[in-house]
C-alpha cells in the first residue's frame, strides 16, 4: 500500500508540471494573466499562437503518458502488491490529470485536464481515443466551442468503454468524463449566458504566431 500511495503522489507531482507555465517562464509571461486566465492549450493557442500551443500540448499529453506507462511499474518501497495493477495504472492517470488542473508547483491554478487525459488514454486504451477525437473535432467544427467539444468528447468515452473495455476502464471513463465536466463548468455557465468564446472554423487554421 505504501508503494501505491507513493506512486500516486509522484503521478500528481508529474501532472503538476504545466506545459504552458513552464514554457511561459522562458518567454517571461504567465498565460494565466492573459485571455481566459486558464493555463491550458486553448488559452495558449488563443494568446500565444499555434507553435506555443503545440509545445504545450506535447508536454501535457506526454506527462499523462509517462504517468501511466512508467510510474506504476517502478520498483519502489519494496512493499508487496496489494492492489490490482490495472487499478494502480488508472489511479496514477487520474492523479496526473488532477495535478494538471491543480498543480502543486504553480499555486494550484492549472489547466482543465483534457490534454493530459489524452496521454493517459493512449496507454490505458488507445481504441477509446478514436471516437473521442472524432466527437471533439465534429462538435468544434460545427459549434466553434472548445469547452463544449471537450465535455461531449469526454462523455463519449463512456459508451465506447462499455462496448470495448473492462468494467474498470468503464468506471475510469465515467470518473474522467465527470471530472472534465467539472473543470469546464465555467465554460458551461458562459455557454448558457451566451458569453463563451467561440472559434470560427477558419480561425482555427489562420493563426500566424
Amino acid at each position: 500500500m505504501t508503494a501505491f500511495i507513493v506512486k500516486i503522489i509522484l503521478a500528481y507531482l508529474l501532472g503538476s508540471v504545466s506545459g504552458s507555465l513552464v514554457l511561459g517562464k522562458l518567454k517571461k509571461i504567465d498565460i494565466r494573466h492573459h485571455g481566459s486566465g486558464n493555463a491550458g492549450g486553448t488559452n495558449a493557442f488563443r494568446t500565444q499562437g499555434l507553435l506555443f500551443a503545440l509545445a504545450v500540448v506535447i508536454i501535457d499529453v506526454g506527462k499523462g503518458f509517462v504517468a501511466v506507462w512508467w510510474l506504476p511499474f517502478l520498483d519502489i518501497c519494496s512493499s508487496p502488491a496489494v492492489v490490482n495493477r490495472e487499478l494502480l495504472v488508472m489511479a496514477c492517470g487520474f492523479a496526473a490529470v488532477l495535478g494538471h488542473c491543480f498543480p502543486f508547483w504553480h499555486g494550484f491554478r492549472g489547466g482543465k485536464g483534457a490534454a493530459t487525459a489524452v496521454g493517459v488514454l493512449i496507454v490505458i486504451e488507445p481504441l477509446l481515443l478514436l471516437p473521442v477525437l472524432l466527437v471533439w473535432l465534429l462538435v468544434l467544427l460545427v459549434t466553434g466551442y472548445v469547452g463544449l467539444a471537450t465535455v461531449l468528447a469526454g462523455f463519449s468515452l463512456v459508451p465506447t468503454a462499455w462496448l470495448l473495455s473492462s468494467s474498470t476502464v468503464l468506471g475510469f471513463s465515467v470518473v474522467l468524463a465527470t471530472f472534465l465536466l467539472f473543470t469546464h463548468r465555467s465554460n458551461m455557465r458562459k455557454l448558457r449566458a451566451g458569453t463563451e468564446h467561440r472559434f470560427q472554423p477558419l480561425q482555427l487554421f489562420s493563426r500566424k504566431h
